[in-house]
């Protein structure tokens, strides 16, 4: 059985599912795809979101702010009051992007320092997004105690090097369809040199669909198409990646 470990269900175009989100987890379902976690980016919409996944026992909820959402400033009280949520078992997606918005720098900082917080004051590990941050995810990783609470390095499409510092802190590295695209050699070398109870697989859904469904809307079903990527590039079972990653999941979350 397979982990989504980072999903964005209240993002996916439903119409593809008879309008009905139901469909997208029974088709997750049919693939061996038995637990997903739901990503927050906004929490103008997270209660939006907790009403449109109720009812699925096995999709658990994050509470954050996204690094690329930055048109308000974080009420770090909002956020610790929604992140205690029931089925809210991490804070984010929170973090740093220079890539798409450098302009939104310290905003950026701002936020990410008040996610730690949070995590730290609950006790939940984070979900970080990060691009073209190298050096200052690390820091403010390492300065506001996020090893305390650990997480995920989610999407992962940075060196080998911050890979391990991450590691090195007690967090994890989250394989998604980018692993499986054409160019990705420097990812496929982390992908290798990651130790086996340290990785997780997602899809990022409704983003990123693996190849072969590379072009198309992301769901979580199709992150079997990582995890068999993943197994070639290891050198093991496919069967091998499911039940580490579904291990891995299980640990981090204590689930």
């Amino acid at each position: 059985m397979y982990i989504d470990s980072h999903c964005h269900l209240d993002r996916l175009d439903l119409s593809e599912f008879n309008h009905e989100i139901n469909n997208v987890v029974s088709a997750a379902s049919a693939a061996g795809v038995n637990k997903m976690l739901c990503v927050s980016v906004t929490l103008e919409d997270f209660p939006a979101m907790v009403e449109k996944t109720a009812g699925f026992d096995n999709v658990y909820l994050s509470c954050g702010v996204h690094p690329l959402n930055q048109e308000h400033v974080t009420n770090i009280e909002q956020l610790e009051s929604l992140a205690k949520t029931p089925r809210v078992i991490a804070v984010g997606e929170t973090g740093l992007d220079y890539y798409y918005a450098p302009e939104t720098k310290q905003l950026q900082l701002d936020a990410f320092v008040k996610h730690i917080q949070v995590a730290r004051n609950i006790n939940k590990p984070l979900i970080i997004h990060t691009r073209d941050a190298r050096e200052d995810t690390i820091n403010l990783l390492k300065a506001e105690g996020a090893q305390q609470v650990g997480g995920i390095l989610h999407c992962f499409t940075e060196s080998w090097e911050m890979a391990k510092q991450a590691i090195d802190l007690g967090f994890y590295i989250s394989f998604s369809g980018i692993v499986t695209f054409k160019n990705a050699h420097e990812l496929r070398e982390v992908a290798r040199k990651v130790p086996a109870d340290r990785f997780l697989i997602e899809t990022d859904a409704p983003y990123l669909a693996p190849v072969p469904h590379r072009g198309k809307q992301n769901q979580p079903a199709y992150v079997v198409e990582v995890a068999k990527h993943l197994a070639s590039i290891r050198g093991c079972s496919v069967e091998q990646i499911a039940q580490q990653s579904t291990d891995n999941f299980n640990q981090l979350f204590q689930l």
